[in-house]
């Protein structure tokens, strides 16, 4: 009897121990890592062509015909367009005419004068107008070939500014080509902020009209702020290769890393997931050991972006973080996740 009333003791306190072992607490983490959460704010940025070249005749005239449109690709050295050519061939006529005149003559005098029947100064003379008209050859031929306008580089006709029948004065843009191999996106960022992007930055660039992200490049930072807005204008080139990107586009731009203020290896956690000790009011975290136990880990913290705070040290990359259901655990608690 008394045997049974031992064994039946020892199970009933074994029972008990049993259910008062403390059950695991389920949450929510996230691994932490240099590159998680730290997006900067959005910002609406412009696509801009690299570079716009005006393309204009050196000599006035009557456009005769333009030979591209609005948004044609057209490479060096392709014919853009051409005015009346009328009195530039009678000239190169005249000055072709002229300079059979003048070789003639230096052909006949030249026999003279190496007979010495020729005077030296009348054979500079002669010498003279065969330069002059050579010079007069030379500079017909140019007024000729200036009367067809020629792509002085490669890309995109952005604007077409005279059509066929309208005069075109010198100097004045017939047609704009824009370079759009790569394009660079401008943005209006507050003065409070452009000091957080270096020109080495990254960015993600989303433009809606053609449903692509792209990635941005080096970032020019301008140097004057507007006077109304405070803000500073930032251009980052961006690759084009496709040349799907075109200016005028409307793009979101997210510099990633900009947010955070802090220098490489810094970490972002959820806002809230950043407690402080009641006793000495230090900074921490809940982390999750290899044993999926939870312990307090102290941390230094620096900017906020959004929902998102910045670690700038505590954590290393690869480290998980328990960002929701911390309220239960204490020292030591098993968690799930």
């Amino acid at each position: 009897m008394i045997s049974l009333v031992v064994v039946a003791l020892l199970s009933s306190c074994g029972g008990h121990t049993d259910e008062r072992q403390p059950k695991a607490i389920r949450v929510t983490t996230e691994v932490a890592s240099v590159e998680t959460g730290q997006n900067g704010p959005s910002y609406v940025g412009i696509v801009e062509e690299n570079e716009a070249t005006a393309v204009s005749f050196t000599t006035m005239g009557v456009v005769k015909r333009v030979y591209v449109d609005e948004g044609q690709a057209v490479s060096r050295g392709q014919l853009l367009a051409e005015i009346d050519d009328t009195q530039a061939r009678n000239m190169l006529s005249g000055a072709q005419a002229a300079m059979a005149q003048a070789d003639d003559a230096m052909q006949r005098y030249g026999m003279l004068h190496d007979n010495g029947s020729l005077p030296e100064v009348q054979w500079v003379e002669i010498q003279s107008k065969v330069a002059q008209a050579k010079a007069q050859l030379e500079a017909a031929k140019k007024q000729l070939a200036d009367c067809r306008l020629i792509a002085p580089v490669g890309g995109i006709i952005g604007k077409k500014q005279i059509n066929a029948g309208e005069t075109a004065m010198p100097s004045q843009a017939v047609v704009s080509i824009l370079d759009i191999g790569t394009v660079k996106v401008k943005v209006a960022v507050p003065e409070a902020e452009v000091g957080r992007i270096a020109p080495t930055t990254h960015s993600s660039i989303k433009v809606d009209a053609i449903g692509r992200i792209y990635e941005g490049g080096h970032i020019e930072k301008g140097v004057s702020a507007d006077a109304l807005t405070h803000t500073y204008d930032l251009r980052i080139n961006v690759n084009n290769r496709e040349r799907k990107l075109l200016p005028g586009m409307v793009a979101s731009v997210t510099f990633i890393g900009a947010g955070t203020g802090a220098a490489g290896g810094s970490v972002s956690v959820p806002l809230t997931s950043v407690q402080k000790n009641a006793g000495d009011g230090s900074l921490f975290v809940w982390t999750v050991a290899a044993d999926s136990t939870a312990h307090r880990t102290a941390v230094a913290i620096g900017p906020t972006f959004g929902n998102r705070i910045v670690v700038t040290g505590g954590l290393t990359d690869g480290q998980r973080i328990v960002a929701q259901g911390y309220q239960k655990l204490s020292e030591g608690t098993k968690v799930i996740f």
